[in-house]
């Protein structure tokens, strides 16, 4: 941690940042965005080798955070109990996750030549391209927090990227620190086969059992052998506590006790979420009073169970990009007494052009239970289509609004919305950040 660069290096590197900080400056004064990629872009072309001149500087080390679903919110919750302690961190905090954005984080923690003077980078990535980033990173702590299916268009089965994590990861010093979530196998079967330090984290709450497994399931196969794996239990999607029948595969026992453990934000998910970082602070030397004090005083990152009020009523921004996550906000909004909800489905790069995942979705709960349900984005029509095919009678008192333009979406839901009720909007991504440029007024990226 912390290694000196050589002079030819240096003079590099401080070039690099020079130009990126420059251009971050003329991006943000000609109120372009937030300049959280294109600085580390053009950076990276001057230097190739930026990422590990970088990373390599960081005092106390790398810790990498990565998995479909969480990744925002967990490296989130990480850096505020990491600040409590008195640690500086670089964060790529508006969830710019591919290798621009990872440079753009940490270039915008350095002085004028290229200098990074910070304890911790806490570096959420994308599952895809975390066997690029892990030999320049060198990660003192490795953070897997699930594979689900995402952008079906983009990304390959859960198996093949869990094998080329494990390729890469094997291949670390002895030293790394690896957490995988002990309730997906597949993750669950990637830490039992590291030479690593590996802790696992996970639920052993039997109550929050649901009460079947969702049809939108990832993975119910045994990772090792391929047979049906035998649920006693499954908490969200294929996450739960299983065994195998045949060859004897089960999950791994996390190295905390979940239910003594609070929770930010609302939704099982986030209490996964909770427990990964709780894991990383504790094997960091981060007492107890500390961690439990930035959980019990946690902000939501944006978009990511985010509060606001709005006109003077309450809206809860929850991102749902892929049928996992889609069906968890949903039973945050129906396990809830307020009905009306604004849908809004995009099909842009960073949401997946390929939106047939919306079938795995169990739209059934949330239009069973009737209220209002407006719906828009740039496939308003599919995702209306798909609520209608989920009435199961004609009589259903849903009241369903299809409406093309976004302001005019919020406007309407806002409308329907009683002043003592919240409004629950459920975007995917780049809909989410339309949604909060319309409702706060400024952009995110």
């Amino acid at each position: 941690m912390g290694n000196k660069i050589q002079v030819i290096d240096r003079v590099r590197l401080g070039f690099a940042v020079s130009v990126a900080k420059s251009v971050t400056f003329l991006v943000r004064s000609l109120r372009l965005g937030a300049a959280s990629v294109l600085p580390g872009s053009i950076a990276r072309r001057i230097e190739p080798r930026l990422l590990q001149l970088l990373s390599q500087q960081v005092k106390k080390g790398v810790i990498l955070i990565a998995g479909t679903n969480g990744k925002t919110t967990t490296s989130l919750l990480l850096k505020t109990i990491l600040e409590n302690k008195g640690y500086s961190i670089a964060h790529n905090s508006t969830g710019a996750n591919l290798e621009n954005g990872l440079m753009t984080a940490l270039l915008s923690s350095t002085n004028l030549v290229g200098t990074l003077n910070v304890d911790y980078a806490i570096l959420e990535v994308d599952e895809n391209i975390v066997p690029k980033v892990l030999t320049p990173l060198q990660p003192q702590i490795i953070l897997c927090l699930n594979l689900f299916r995402d952008q079906l268009d983009r990304y390959g089965e859960v198996d093949t990227i869990s094998k080329r994590w494990t390729k890469v990861i094997s291949t670390l010093p002895p030293e790394t620190v690896v957490i995988p979530n002990a309730d997906d196998p597949t993750l669950s079967n990637l830490g039992q086969q590291l030479p690593q330090r590996v802790l696992f984290f996970g639920l052993n709450e039997p109550e929050h059992y649901l009460e079947a497994i969702p049809h939108a399931v990832d993975s119910i196969y045994c990772p090792k052998c391929g047979h049906s794996l035998d649920y006693k239990g499954v908490y969200l999607s294929h996450l739960g506590d299983f065994t195998c029948p045949k060859c004897g595969f089960s999950k791994s026992q996390p190295s905390l006790e979940s239910s003594k453990w609070p929770q930010i934000l609302v939704g099982l998910y986030n209490k996964y979420n909770t427990l990964a970082a709780v894991t990383a602070a504790k094997e960091l030397g981060v007492d107890e009073a500390t961690i439990k004090d930035t959980i019990n005083n946690f902000q939501a990152a944006f978009g990511r169970a985010e509060d606001l009020v709005i006109n003077g009523k309450k809206v809860r921004i929850l991102l749902s990009k892929n049928p996992v996550g889609t069906n968890e906000t949903i039973r945050v909004v129906t396990q809830s007494t307020d009905k009306t909800t604004l849908l809004v489905l995009n099909d842009r790069t960073p949401d997946g052009t390929d939106v047939s995942w919306i079938w795995d979705v169990d739209t059934e709960k949330l239009v069973e239970r009737g209220g209002t349900l407006v719906v828009s984005g740039d496939r308003v029509y599919d995702m209306a289509l798909r609520l209608r095919y989920s009435q199961k009678s004609p009589e259903s008192t849903l009241n369903l609004i299809v409406e093309e333009d976004l302001r005019q979406a919020i406007a309407t839901a806002l409308e329907h919305t009683p002043d003592n009720e919240t409004l629950h909007i459920l975007p995917t991504y780049s809909a989410m950040l339309e949604v909060r440029e319309v409702l706060t007024g400024r952009k995110i990226l």
